[in-house]
């Protein structure tokens, strides 16, 4: 259970004031900008894919998808990337972003747009994760924006809140990496090739996907809980973890946030119970769809009820505790998907009726990437290791 009893710390309510700079408001082009802005450095970076295959996409994902499928979403995104931005100049007003939008989808056209021969892709261990990137950011971007919208936690809070220009650096470039993560990951379960068992392996086929997935979830939210809980309480691993926990304001992409030593390690660790599992392949695709789905979801600024789900799995406002800086929530709430291992040992946080009214870490970190990138070196220089959450 948390350091503090729940009934004897006063909960507050987060306030959260609307950034009237930075809001959107209908006409003032700045939403036909970015949109425009947004499908024309997606629809160039999927023209280079095109171009560049065996260099910019990723093995793994070029056998899930329909490249001559996405030539058809590169035609829209480019046509309505142009439109957005002659939209901006018909509203006279941010033109700057409506100019740079058709420029780039311009030049995208001239290096061969949706047109581009589709032919056979040079297999490479170590590329670029474009496609990657250009399908993750389209289709959360979508469903979780959306999401805040339609039910927000914090109506007043902007999409273009503080350091959210960060936080999608984050995102892109551990979209990028993913290839390097992947072949990180193999390399790390490749060593217990002394636990594989083909029988049981063989018998966790032969059973029904559905438990084979909530077996993995299981087996996968175990490892996940004790490393996320090493990160907490290791004091020379606490300041890896605390970029993490530096964003301020939830949202769909305060997640994405982390340091490449921890994405790499949780990445690694996660893939031990898979590979000593072995589960059918569409087993494994349910649960990689489900844990990207959630690991987005719980960071959410949203308000949706999960009814009695929030007993069971992570939701978002189980989540936010685990995020916030008020002393009961600190070094609670570690599980990823389901809360059980919270429950069983001790370090379970929600108290029903509350959210968080403070997010972050009491020891501020840098604000910049570099800056949170040797985070680390200087926190071990200074001993600010010695601090939490």
């Amino acid at each position: 259970m948390s350091s503090q009893p729940q009934n004897k710390h006063r909960y507050k309510e987060r306030q959260v004031e609307l950034n009237t700079a930075k809001a959107f408001k209908i006409g003032d082009g700045r939403i036909s900008g970015y949109c425009s802005l947004a499908l024309a450095f997606l629809s160039i970076l999927a023209v280079f894919a095109f171009l560049y295959p065996s260099l910019l996409t990723t093995t793994e994902l070029r056998q899930v998808y329909d490249a001559s499928e996405l030539q058809m979403l590169l035609k829209y995104a480019m046509h309505f990337s142009l439109f957005f931005g002659v939209l901006t100049f018909v509203l006279g007003k941010q033109r700057i972003m409506g100019f740079a939008g058709i420029a780039i989808t311009l030049i995208g056209f001239a290096l061969g747009g949706y047109e581009i021969p589709i032919g056979e892709v040079e297999p490479r261990e170590l590329s670029l994760g474009v496609d990657w990137l250009i399908l993750a950011f389209l289709a959360s971007a979508f469903v979780f924006m959306s999401l805040e919208k339609l039910l927000p936690k914090y109506k007043d809070q902007v999409i273009l809140r503080k350091e959210w220009a960060l936080d999608l650096f984050y995102f892109c470039f551990n979209h990028l990496a993913i290839s390097a993560i992947l072949l990180y990951a193999n390399y790390h379960v490749s060593h217990f090739q002394w636990a594989e068992s083909s029988d049981f392996q063989q018998f966790m086929q032969s059973i029904p996907v559905v438990l084979q997935v909530l077996l993995i979830i299981i087996a996968a939210d175990f490892v996940l809980y004790w490393e996320h809980r090493l990160f907490h309480e290791v004091k020379s691993l606490w300041p890896i973890h605390a970029v993490h926990h530096s964003v301020e304001s939830m949202d769909w992409l305060a997640g994405s946030r982390g340091h490449f030593i921890q994405v790499f390690s949780e990445r690694a660790m996660v893939m031990i119970p898979l590979y000593l599992l072995g589960p059918a392949q569409e087993a494994l695709d349910i649960y990689v769809a489900f844990a990207a789905l959630q690991a987005v979801l719980i960071h959410c600024n949203t308000r949706l009820k999960f009814g009695w789900l929030k007993y069971i799995l992570v939701t978002p406002q189980f989540h936010h505790w685990h995020h916030s800086s008020e002393k009961p929530a600190i070094d609670t709430n570690y599980s990823a998907h389901l809360v059980i291992f919270d429950r069983l040992f001790g370090t379970y946080h929600m108290p029903t009726k509350h959210w968080p009214a403070e997010y972050g870490t009491t020891v501020k970190l840098p604000t910049s990437y570099l800056g949170q990138l040797f985070y680390p070196i200087t926190a071990l220089v200074k001993g600010r290791n010695k601090s939490k959450v």
